[in-house]
């Protein structure tokens, strides 16, 4: 039997990964930061995932049932894009995610798999939309915005709380994407090392802020 604690290390991760919905756009986000339990084992994980020319996915939980996910959902919609000759929405490709989250969770393992993920896409009419999948399975469609179960949620949450408004632009949800993830990287002893930051337009995905965090020591006086 594995050890607790190890198994427990193994079942941790940290991250922090944000979705924010704009009047012309979404913005998704997450840090660089890859830990199992109290050990960094990577300190330039990209956790914002390009699927496709239309999609990107955030994970937070277990990398390797992340990973696994992806590779799945991603064969899945070129066969179903092959096959009808037309681009899958983000809602079914976030469907499909939630799917996949909800039959692994429930199948007996030593492990159990865990992965939250958030879904983001333009669809061909030029719509854009954004969902959260939480480990089990259940899917929202996001209005506003969404940290799914980042460990760096409630620092992301908190701070969205005062600062999103309606009639967000694109170019002020980049802003408040980044200060949010820096808010987090903080307090957050699971995220850090520095933050990727994503802009979905009826124009596409862009890859608008790469950034990593240098340490340095300073004298104190």
């Amino acid at each position: 039997m594995m050890d607790e604690e190890l198994k427990n290390s193994v079942l941790k991760s940290g991250t922090s990964l944000v979705g924010i919905v704009c009047k012309d756009g979404i913005v998704m986000a997450s840090d660089r930061r890859a830990t199992a339990g109290n050990l960094i084992l990577s300190k330039n994980t990209q956790k914002s995932v390009l699927m496709n020319d239309y999609l990107i996915v955030s994970g937070t939980g277990t990398a390797s049932d992340i990973q696994m996910l992806q590779r799945i959902v991603s064969a899945e919609l070129r066969l179903k894009e092959l096959k009808s000759k037309s681009k899958p929405t983000v809602k079914e490709a976030a469907n499909l995610f939630a799917m996949m989250s909800f039959k692994n969770i429930r199948q007996f393992s030593t492990i159990p798999s865990i992965a939250g993920t958030l879904v983001g896409g333009v669809n061909e009419d030029g719509t854009t939309e954004l969902y959260s999948i939480e480990p089990a399975g259940s899917i929202v469609k996001v209005e506003d915005y969404d940290a799914n179960f980042s460990s760096g949620m409630p620092f992301i949450l908190g701070f969205l709380e005062r600062k999103w408004k309606e009639d967000l632009t694109i170019k002020e949800g980049v802003e408040l994407a980044s200060e949010a993830l820096k808010s987090s990287t903080q307090r957050d002893v699971g995220s850090g090392h520095g933050i990727d930051v994503f802009t979905i337009t009826k124009e596409g995905i862009k890859h608008v802020i790469k950034q990593k965090i240098e340490p340095n020591f300073k004298e104190e006086k």
